[in-house]
């Protein structure tokens, strides 16, 4: 797992919650542009709950949990695909603007 160095990843409680979970988490450069696969599939999440209006916490995470292992595997694999192709995109904008 990488994580770009934003607030809510470096949180204490961030880093207890991956640490007590055996998540291993890779280096990666703060302002970083967006490469990181993951960032879509937590798109792709959040449209999904976002579509069922949950009303409440309990009902927020058992959405989540049920979209996530809805999300299609293909979708996983194509991103990761995708993956040299975005960095060779950002690295022709020297870290600027990209359709990513």
């Amino acid at each position: 797992m990488t994580q770009d160095n934003d607030p809510k990843h470096t949180a204490k409680i961030s880093k207890e919650c991956l640490q007590d979970n055996s998540v291993n988490v890779l280096e990666w450069p703060s302002q970083s542009p967006d490469l990181n696969p993951i960032e879509h599939l937590w798109r792709d999440l959040k449209m999904a709950v976002h579509r069922r209006f949950p009303s409440n916490l309990m009902e927020l995470e058992r959405c989540c949990k049920e979209e996530w292992a809805k999300l299609a595997k293909d979708r996983c694999a194509k991103l990761i695909a995708s993956y040299r192709k975005r960095l060779i995109v950002v690295i022709a904008a020297k870290g600027g603007p990209t359709s990513y």
